[in-house]
């Protein structure tokens, strides 16, 4: 059996896929994508191409060391999330070679539901306590939310209150039982950051991610000794060698992407060293179907998984959904709040390539905002 044809989608509302097909008709799906940067990836998954097409699709973590490594220049957003995509693909046509889930190949499950969140804005509040009851009443037991919008380098008293109280009402429509994660998306500095975990302390989250940029991850052992809440962080590190200093720092939950951190290869990996820290698994995926697919892969043979991101509804998804480009959406019926372990052979979804190929005639050129603080300068989004 030996790769034979590799295509990319770009296919709306801001994802790529990539498809992988062998010379006896194995089909395997991954999702390469930066967000705002699809095309670049595009360009990356196809010149990667020219060392697969001719190989044989099962030699994985051969083709991952060779992939990674064999360009002398290594690593970054670009060229990680092209190998992720890949990887993905290849581990779905394994499974469908073997008659197997990716988690079976992976040793075997470790649980039989994967909990899982949903998004509720935050950047805007004005609808906040309305989206967490109807997410309370689909049944999810968690949600995450952005913590504010642009944010002054050191955060305004009318700054800082105004996220604890867009935390404290999310904390009243969850009531005691239930989790809410808050997202800083790095938009404070390590000072900003220091100042507001401990006013959100008393409301209990469940973690609050990327505390400061990743670039700034040297600050992290210091705000983890200072900060009385969980920290997380990983959705823009993308190998093993990058989550070691960070978890060395003592975060307590690791973030890596499925389709940014080298895919299920990868990140599987990143969860071993993860759990000899003591740190959860919760990956990072605003993202599609495939992404979710891989990840829910990774979680079902994790012991140290905590919690998975899920994209249903979310504030990207304008012109199609999580569901949108696949035949059948059991895998991803939630119900109480978790995905339940499905044995269908690979990452267990089938797309509807027909939608695909169709989507991807329109395609996409989706960007990410540019902020400015009130002075004009630079604001992290």
């Amino acid at each position: 059996m030996k790769i034979d044809r590799i295509e990319t989608f770009l296919v709306p509302p801001r994802w790529l896929f990539c498809r992988v097909e062998t010379d006896d008709g194995v089909v395997g799906w991954g999702e390469p994508v930066v967000e705002g940067r699809a095309e670049v990836v595009r360009s990356a998954v196809d010149v990667l191409a020219e060392y697969l097409l001719g190989q044989d699709p099962l030699r994985i973590q051969d083709h991952w060391q060779v992939l990674t490594k064999g360009g002398f220049y290594r690593g970054g957003p670009v060229l990680s999330s092209a190998v992720a995509g890949l990887d993905q693909a290849l581990w779905d046509i394994a499974g469908k070679t073997y008659g197997a889930p990716v988690h079976a190949l992976l040793g075997g499950p470790v649980r039989d539901r994967v909990r899982v969140y949903a998004w509720v804005g935050g950047d805007e509040p004005g609808r906040l306590t309305e989206q967490i009851a109807a997410q309370v009443e689909a049944g999810f037991t968690a949600v995450k939310m952005n913590a504010a919008g642009a944010t002054s380098p050191l955060a305004t008293v009318a700054e800082t209150a105004a996220v604890v109280a867009r935390v404290s009402a999310a904390r009243d429509a969850l009531g005691p039982d239930r989790d809410v994660a808050v997202d800083f998306h790095g938009r404070f500095t390590a000072a900003g950051a220091r100042r507001v975990l401990a006013e959100l302390a008393p409301l209990h989250p469940l973690f609050v991610e990327e505390p400061v940029v990743p670039e700034q991850g040297h600050l992290l052992p210091g705000l983890v000794t200072t900060s009385p809440v969980p920290l997380a962080t990983g959705e823009r590190l993308y190998s093993r060698a990058e989550f070691l200093p960070v978890l060395a720092a003592g975060v307590a939950v690791a973030q890596p992407d499925l389709s940014h951190a080298g895919g299920i290869s990868e990140v599987h990996r990143i969860a071993s060293l993860a759990e000899t820290y003591g740190a959860q698994l919760a990956p990072h995926c605003p993202l599609g179907p495939i992404a979710l697919a891989a990840s829910l892969q990774v979680a079902f043979a994790t012991p140290n998984f905590l919690i998975q991101e899920q994209s249903r509804g979310i504030h990207y998804n304008r012109d199609a959904d999580l569901l949108s480009y696949l035949v059948d959406p059991e895998p991803f019926r939630f119900v109480a709040g978790h995905a339940h372990r499905g044995d269908a052979p690979g990452l267990g979804i089938t797309l509807d390539e027909a939608a695909v190929r169709a989507a991807d005639r329109a395609g996409h050129r989706w960007r990410n905002p540019v902020w400015r603080h009130a002075d004009g300068s630079f604001a992290e989004w």
